[in-house]
C-alpha cells in the first residue's frame, strides 16, 4: 500500500507540507455563529489564477492552525471547495484539495458508524464523539476543472465527511445534542485563548 495518496492517486513521495502552502498567505479563521459557516456555499463557476491562489491560502491556513482539512467558508470565501491533508486509520496520508465536492451516499448495509472525537477548526479548542461512517467517497473537480474522485476510510472518512459538510452550511455541533453542543461550546471558550496563542507562533514558525 502507498503511504500517500495526492489527489486520490498513489504518490511515491511527498513533501511534509503541500508545496501550495509555501505560495499562500495565513488567513482569519472563521468561528460558529459567523453566518458564512451556516449557509451553503455557492458552486465555484471560474476556474483560473484566483482560485488557485485561495487553495495556496487555504493549505497554509490550515497547517498554522494544525487541522486535517479546511473548507472555503472557514476563511470567509462563499465557495463549494476544501483542502486536506489528514491520515487515514491505517497511517496512509491523503493530501490534495476538491472543488464542489459531493458526498455519495453509501448503501446502508455496508455502512458501519463510527462513534469518535471530533474537533473543527471554527470551533476552537473543543473535541465531541460524533458518529460517522467509516467510509466516505467525494466526487468533485480539482482546480483546473478535471473531474476527481476521493475515498477514504475510518479518520479520513470523517474528514472528508467534515469538510463536505461545511461547505454545505453544516459544523459538527449540528449533529450534536443541545446539550452535548452547549457542552462543546464551554470547551471552546476555555481552551480558545490557549489555541490562538499557538496558532500565531505557528504562524511566525512556519516554513513549508
Amino acid at each position: 500500500m502507498p503511504s500517500v495518496f495526492v489527489q486520490g492517486r498513489p504518490t511515491a513521495s511527498y513533501p511534509p507540507f503541500a508545496p501550495e502552502a509555501g505560495r499562500g498567505t495565513v488567513r482569519r479563521v472563521t468561528e460558529v455563529g459567523e453566518g458564512v459557516l451556516h449557509r451553503p456555499c455557492r458552486d465555484v463557476t471560474e476556474f483560473g489564477p484566483d482560485l488557485a491562489a485561495l487553495i495556496d491560502d487555504m493549505f497554509r491556513t490550515m497547517y498554522v492552525a494544525e487541522g486535517a482539512g479546511l473548507a472555503a467558508n472557514q476563511v470567509g470565501v462563499d465557495l463549494r471547495l476544501f483542502v486536506y491533508d489528514c491520515p487515514d486509520d491505517d497511517g496512509v496520508r491523503h493530501v490534495g484539495h476538491v472543488v464542489n465536492p459531493v458526498l455519495e451516499p453509501l448503501d446502508p448495509a455496508a455502512r458501519r458508524l463510527l462513534d469518535e472525537g471530533e474537533g473543527c477548526l471554527s470551533v476552537p479548542g473543543a473535541v465531541m464523539s460524533v458518529p460517522r461512517p467509516d467510509r466516505a467517497v467525494v466526487r468533485g473537480l480539482d482546480k483546473d476543472g478535471a473531474p476527481l474522485l476521493v475515498e477514504g476510510t475510518g479518520y479520513f472518512a470523517r474528514c472528508l465527511a467534515h469538510e463536505t459538510d461545511h461547505v454545505n452550511g453544516q459544523v459538527y455541533l449540528d449533529r450534536l445534542s443541545g446539550r452535548e453542543r452547549k457542552a462543546a461550546l464551554r470547551q471552546s471558550a476555555d481552551r480558545r485563548e490557549a489555541v490562538f496563542a499557538r496558532r500565531s507562533a505557528n504562524a511566525a514558525a512556519f516554513t513549508a
